[in-house]
């Protein structure tokens, strides 16, 4: 895990130790507010991608473009102040992940946003259409939540005798009941028992282990979300403790020693969101640019997890895999 020095390492120092003359020179630029309502501190690699897209918009951070980060810290009544902080800024435009984008959509209507999203943006309410999103809002969507029956099939191929399945999730996320009903209509298809567990901080992730062991689930699905996502370290490591085999909807799950994932890149999305606040820089209205969604989903398993848990990935399944780690 990347600790806050080395996040302000990564970020060059800029807004810690910028020299006037360099500060002057940057008060001239256009300003990108980036905005999470999880930490900063495990998303290096998320805002390396972002400002990759940046540049491939022609723009490149504190040369011709500033960016402000900030960052809810896992509380999302933190959000509203950091919303108005960088309009007051102010920003030319705040690129924010879900639960950001919600809030930043409701406190202003004339600084253009751009939202990383694993939903349905127009379910959730940010769009009014993926093609013309309307108003001051566009972005990219992975659609993580939509991946359920996919994910249940793949991980019953490695767990073919799992009976009883256990679903974790984020109750704050403001996709929580959209991914609970996908992951609930997939086991019922499939015959299969599916307990939830819930939890929005460290304790209750500890607590939702504790209580899908009571419940003798067979294997877990964890669901997407900001808060899960930055604690997917303590989610890996509760999931081997307690040999519960888990398909997650990222990559960064499998990396950090998860099982297997399943779902589009959220890195690759945070490129395609650092072009899209480029072209809004240039000029473009969000209200006309559809909303990116992924045409490519991966299949990550991690040999060396499974090898531990004593499971044998079959060979049909090795042979959909797009990337094994050993």
């Amino acid at each position: 895990m990347i600790n806050r020095r080395e996040f302000i390492t990564l970020l060059g120092g800029a807004a810690v130790a910028c020299p006037l003359a360099v500060r002057a020179q940057q008060s001239a630029m256009p300003v990108v507010g980036f905005l999470r309502s999880a930490t900063l501190t495990d998303a290096a690699h998320l805002v390396t991608a972002f400002r990759q897209g940046l540049k491939e918009a022609g723009f490149v951070e504190g040369q011709n473009v500033a960016v402000e980060y900030r960052s809810a810290e896992g509380q999302p009544d933190r959000l509203q102040a950091l919303v108005a902080d960088l309009v007051r800024r102010p920003v030319a435009v705040i690129v924010a992940n879900n639960e950001a984008a919600v809030r930043a959509k409701a406190t202003t209507t004339t600084v253009p946003i751009v939202f990383v999203t694993g939903g349905d943006p127009f379910t959730e309410g940010l769009v009014n259409s993926l093609n013309r999103p309307g108003g001051n809002i566009t972005g990219v969507s992975f659609l993580s939540s939509a991946l359920a029956a996919k994910q249940l099939e793949l991980l019953r191929q490695l767990v073919p005798k799992a009976t009883v399945m256990a679903a974790l999730v984020d109750p704050n996320y403001s996709n929580a009941e959209i991914q609970l009903r996908n992951v609930q209509e997939a086991a019922r298809s499939a015959g299969l028992q599916i307990g939830v567990v819930k939890a929005s901080n460290a304790g209750e992730i500890d607590a939702a282990f504790a209580s899908l062991i009571q419940q003798r689930a067979d294997a877990l699905i964890t669901q997407g979300g900001a808060f899960l996502f930055s604690r997917r370290n303590q989610i890996v490591a509760l999931a081997m403790r307690h040999a519960v085999p888990a398909i997650y909807p990222l990559r960064d799950y499998a990396v950090a020693g998860g099982l297997m994932s399943y779902g589009a890149s959220n890195t690759d999305a945070y490129r395609q969101v650092g072009v899209y606040a480029g072209r809004i820089l240039k000029g473009e209205k969000p209200a006309e640019m559809p909303v990116l969604q992924p045409t490519k989903f991966e299949l990550v398993i991690n040999l060396t997890t499974a090898k531990v848990l004593g499971l044998d990935v079959p060979d049909r399944l090795l042979a959909l895999t797009d990337e094994v780690i050993e």
